[in-house]
């Protein structure tokens, strides 16, 4: 299940949608960047939504490998290669009159680079093996999760075409750096579920607390994974994926033993030193405090196992 439609209320977000409605009609190429995972085609399709015209082709430059890259990209006539049968059409033809979206634009190999810059610079492609060019007019948009600048300074992208894209550029703004969109992504990929779900708050907590790498994408593949081993209809902590839930107890564990060394007051004045058995102690009492006395839940948030955390309890006279 793929997130669909632009959500998010973050200022950066804010911000794109604005900037979006503001291309609503306008045929000028846009350049998308953003780390992997926020939603560069998300974007790319809204713009193409706000005023659609021909269709709209996504393109993966990323899977362009091998010798068939140009054909893929430009089509091919019948016998230009062995094994060249029939003609065939390529994106950019089927992309004429619409939009074409160039994804991962900067895993394009130099050669093929050149080849995609003279049929954005003439309007106009040759099909690999043809004498005769035809016109084509598209609406470019390309995405990168690099710094085509700094690519293009070290040479490993064209600085023409560079800046033949970069004539609007959006960039997006990570999910660690728009949390509070975190509860509306959820909520939507919860309604389009096909069983109805909700999260507890422990699990929400710590969801809020991740600083989410793989951004949007990694958020919605959580939350399918949360989905495929939990009937439902509540998602519970222990249903998060181990990088989530060990993020969060490192967290808890820190915070309690931080609170065990002030003594829930001022932190010990400098030089005094307060012994691991103490502090150790003191998180136990606190994660229970935390957890009503649930000495599962205490033992998960703690990261340790249920037998430690019993062995712990008797060696510090806590039964």
């Amino acid at each position: 299940m793929k997130e669909s439609g632009l959500i998010g209320r973050a200022p950066g977000m804010l911000q794109i949608r604005a900037q979006i409605e503001k291309l609503a009609g306008r045929r000028a190429t846009v350049l998308i960047q953003g780390e992997s995972g926020t939603g560069k085609e998300v974007v790319a399709r809204s713009i193409f939504n706000a005023a659609p015209r021909g269709h709209f082709v996504p393109i993966d430059c990323a899977s362009l490998v091998g010798t068939m890259m140009e054909s893929e990209l430009f089509g091919h006539v019948r016998g230009a290669f062995t094994g060249a049968s029939e003609t065939k059409r390529g994106l950019m033809e089927l992309a004429n009159g619409g939009t074409v979206f160039f994804d991962e634009i900067g895993e394009l190999p130099l050669e093929l680079q050149a080849k995609l810059l003279r049929v954005l610079q003439e309007q106009e492609l040759r099909p690999v093996g043809s004498l005769v060019r035809m016109r084509i007019d598209v609406r470019v948009i390309a995405a990168t999760n690099r710094d085509l600048q700094k690519e293009a300074a070290a040479g490993r992208f064209r600085g023409d075409l560079f800046h033949r894209l970069n004539v609007v550029r959006l960039t997006l703004p990570p999910l660690r750096e728009r949390k509070e969109d975190i509860p509306l992504l959820i909520a939507a990929f919860l309604e389009r579920a096909p069983n109805r779900f909700t999260l507890s708050h422990d699990a929400t907590e710590a969801m809020l607390d991740y600083d989410w790498p793989g951004n949007v994408r990694e958020l919605m593949n959580c939350l399918e994974r949360m989905m495929s081993f939990n009937s439902g209809p509540l998602l519970h902590f222990a249903d998060l994926p181990t990088g989530v839930a060990n993020h969060a107890r490192a967290g808890s564990v820190a915070g309690f033993v931080s609170a065990a060394v002030a003594g829930g007051q001022a932190a010990p004045p400098r030089g005094s030193v307060v012994s691991l058995h103490e502090m150790e102690r003191q998180a136990i009492l606190r994660a229970l405090e935390h957890t009503g006395g649930d000495r599962t839940s205490a033992a998960q948030m703690l990261g340790i196992g249920r037998t430690t955390l019993y062995r712990k309890l008797k060696e510090y006279q806590l039964e």
